[in-house]
């Protein structure tokens, strides 16, 4: 919304004529008759009704100044955000075959509409996951367990113990995490892919619709939803929401791999079974979607054919299933596995998911036409616009042509080209500017156009027509199992969202936006000095930057190179707020093209502008302390861990005034690095951290902080240069003394003196 001042006065109709009739019989008290019929009433009931007016045109102007003077100064506010989101399709009784849903596709939570992000398959299949969790018996089970599964611990095998099991339903509602390191015994996630009930045959069996599944799914993708536990306690905590490194921090998505036939050997130390690994991902740091790919033949999403009752649930083989119906049900098995010593919790597992964002789309709007007048403008009948979505075609002669978005019309060319005469004869053309552009700020939903001498003007009688997407904000933030319909989704295709939206954000508040008037008068849309550059950097349209670091005299390109080494050169670092890890290895990076679009037409022409992200350096931290008498153990690890993350961390935290630049000027550099994050080229000490971890109340004592780089031995301090910064790889904070952090990274096994046979025990029953 523009910037709206509070009103001069706001009293209406009747307010005016109850206080003026209030007063009458102060000043004439004769006057008793108050009817409506009385000349006198209706001499104040005319002028009550002009005196309203008046006031509405007085309440009028300041605004109008106003905003006729920013309008002019170009400031606008930002517009809102739109709300992120994951939902889960399911066909539970509708064609037994796959139904494609394209990108885009509308569902609604309400009367909030959100699309999808990208296209995906809905199977005709049901899924249920599991774990392995371990279970401690009392001795006589566990001695009936150990003889009846006598087999599996001796004879023909290696000599070897049981580790008893219980197979546990995964939630589907995202309330109860399991963390596949520490909640189950071979840090695994069963899927199960199941037939429909409702294609139950005539028999009262599966047979004929595990077959026919099994045709429909062979090759097909399947759209694996996860959604990430809340990072609590653990080995590796990374800052900011960073993921940790792929090394570190991975999933395999597998299938069984089965023999000639299914058939098993009669050997009994080959029958266990084998997976194919179908992907390897990242272990998400936020709800996200992964695309795999099945098998291509029927054959190769089958089961195992003679496996022996004992057999089911043990070793590698998937969970034992206590529901007889799910087991006749079961078409394959998926396997999320984490290999690596790095947790992977998880909230949430479904198929059939995809990402949506809360937004509507505005299809071939009609503006007013064309005048032929210079700076001619049109406002859309709804706001905010999405940056980015809108497309303006314009209509002349019958023929319709597209205008591009552009951020500053200044820069646009002219109706006309006209030779430089400023340039000799002969002089070579530049490449012409574009004409057929607007400028668009989307918050209010206002398109300009030029002037004739930057930017075409719409001709007369032009037909002008706008297609654009619209967010509602906040109000994109909607709870789980609120997004249930969609009014374009075929018959039989059902929609919910296991976990609550977020990110959507109203549009910049008034006072927020009259504070950028100051800034923007400083700088005047240039870059000349340090402060310049990051308050641009942090404004760029269409990304929430986290942190913007100017860098002046700097050629990250150089090696080795210093500040002021490189006169004329810029460096930027910038860092996008919650999400501060690069992408991978020569991929692209969207969002330092965004700033760096954003920041070179506005540079002087003798700067040398680099955009940079930071380069990080994984650190180990290994902390051991003694808590104050009566201190909570988990409360103050918690609150230690954190105090470490977040002094260690990239970015500031919540709240912090990016742009506060008396942070420094009186107070400590540790009051500088809680501001504004890990300072560049500072080191890592051990000692800092031992001073971060004994302001954290409740603790009593700091045992010698252990710190290492990357694979490195133990140091005292790690040293950063140029655009380095530390990552949090792995922190471990103990009661006592520090673990190891060869034991941290987890590059020592833990000893075992003999290997282990899972078996699933029966629950017990009242």
């Amino acid at each position: 919304m523009p910037i709206t001042p509070p009103a001069l006065d706001d009293r209406n109709y009747q307010q005016l004529l109850d206080a003026t009739l209030a007063r009458v019989p102060v000043h004439n008290p004769e006057w008793t008759n108050f009817n409506h019929a009385d000349p006198g009433v209706t001499i104040l009931e005319l002028f009550a009704f002009l005196t309203e007016s008046l006031l509405y045109r007085t309440n009028q102007i300041p605004d109008r100044n106003r905003l006729k003077f920013l309008s002019l100064l170009g400031v606008g506010l930002q517009p809102a955000s739109p709300a992120q989101g994951l939902v889960a399709f399911s066909n539970p009784a509708g064609p037994a075959r796959t139904i494609t849903l394209d990108a885009g596709i509308e569902v609604r939570a309400g009367e909030v509409p959100f699309r999808t992000a990208a296209a995906l398959d809905v199977l005709p299949v049901e899924a249920v996951a599991f774990t392995k969790q371990g279970q401690d018996p009392d001795p006589s089970v566990k001695a009936y367990y150990d003889q009846l599964y006598a087999s599996f611990t001796g004879g023909g095998q290696a000599p070897s113990t049981l580790t008893l099991y219980q197979t546990t339903p995964f939630s589907t509602r995202g309330t109860e995490p399991v963390d596949l390191a520490n909640d189950t015994i071979d840090r695994s996630l069963w899927i199960a892919l199941l037939a429909r009930t409702a294609d139950r045959g005539a028999t009262g069996d599966y047979q004929d619709a595990i077959a026919a599944a099994r045709e429909q799914l062979a090759g097909m993708t399947v759209s694996l939803g996860l959604v990430p536990a809340p990072t609590g306690g653990g080995s590796q905590v990374p800052p900011g929401g960073a993921a940790p490194p792929e090394a570190l921090a991975e999933l395999l998505f597998q299938v069984p791999s089965l023999p000639p036939d299914g058939v098993l050997p009669e050997n009994p130390d080959q029958r266990n079974a084998a997976y194919r690994t179908l992907a390897t991902v990242p272990i998400p740091t936020r709800p996200d979607v992964f695309e795999v790919t099945l098998p291509s033949t029927p054959a190769e999403l089958s089961l195992w054919t003679n496996l022996d009752p004992l057999e089911d649930g043990t070793l590698d083989f998937p969970p034992a299933l206590q529901d007889s119906d799910q087991s006749q049900r079961v078409i394959t098995w998926l396997r999320v596995v984490a290999p690596g010593p790095a947790d992977a919790g998880l909230l949430w597992v479904g198929i059939n998911a995809a990402q949506v964002e809360q937004r509507a789309h505005i299809a071939e709007e009609l503006l007013p036409a064309g005048t032929g007048e210079p700076d001619q403008s049109a406002t859309l009948s709804q706001q905010p616009v999405l940056p980015g979505s809108l497309s303006l075609f314009v209509t002349t002669d019958g023929t319709p042509a597209p205008w591009e978005e552009i951020d500053d019309l200044s820069t646009a060319g002219p109706e006309v080209p006209v030779p430089d005469p400023r340039q000799p004869p002969g002089t070579p053309a530049p490449p012409p500017a574009p004409t057929d552009v607007f400028a668009l700020d989307p918050e209010a939903g206002v398109i300009r156009f030029g002037d004739g001498f930057h930017g075409r003007r719409p001709p007369p009688g032009a037909v002008l027509r706008a297609s654009y997407d619209v967010t509602q904000g906040q109000a994109g933030n909607v709870g789980p199992g609120m997004i249930a319909t969609g009014p374009a989704l075929p018959p039989g295709i059902q929609v919910a969202n296991p976990v609550a939206t977020w990110g959507g954000a109203d549009a910049e508040d008034p006072s927020s936006g009259e504070k950028q008037v100051a800034r923007y008068l400083q700088h005047r849309d240039r870059l000349v000095n340090a402060t310049d550059f990051q308050t641009l950097a942090l404004r760029t349209p269409g990304v929430v930057v986290g942190r913007a670091e100017v860098v002046p005299a700097f050629n990250p390109a150089l090696s080795p190179s210093e500040p002021g080494d490189a006169p004329g050169a810029v460096t930027v670092m910038v860092i996008p707020a919650g999400d501060p890890d690069p992408p991978p290895a020569n991929a692209d990076d969207p969002f330092v093209d965004a700033v760096a679009c954003w920041l070179a037409p506005r540079r002087l022409v003798t700067t040398e502008l680099f955009v940079r992200r930071p380069v990080y350096i994984d650190i180990w931290v290994s902390v051991g302390l003694d808590l104050v008498a009566g201190a909570s153990a988990v409360s103050v690890r918690e609150a230690v861990r954190q105090a470490i993350v977040q002094f260690l961390s990239p970015l500031p935290p919540d709240g912090a005034d990016l742009l506060d630049e008396q942070v420094s000027l009186f107070g400590s550099p540790q009051y500088s690095v809680e501001r504004r994050g890990w300072p560049l080229r500072k080191s890592v000490a051990a000692l800092e951290v031992l001073a971060a971890v004994a302001r954290v109340p409740g603790v009593a004592l700091v045992r010698p902080p252990l710190l290492a780089e990357g694979s490195g031995a133990e140091t005292d301090h790690v040293d950063m240069a140029g655009l380095e910064l530390p990552r949090l790889a792995g922190l471990s904070v103990t009661v006592g003394d520090p673990v190891a952090i060869d034991d941290l990274r987890g590059a020592t096994p833990p000893p075992t003196a003999v290997p282990t046979v899972p078996v699933p025990v029966i629950p017990e029953e009242c």
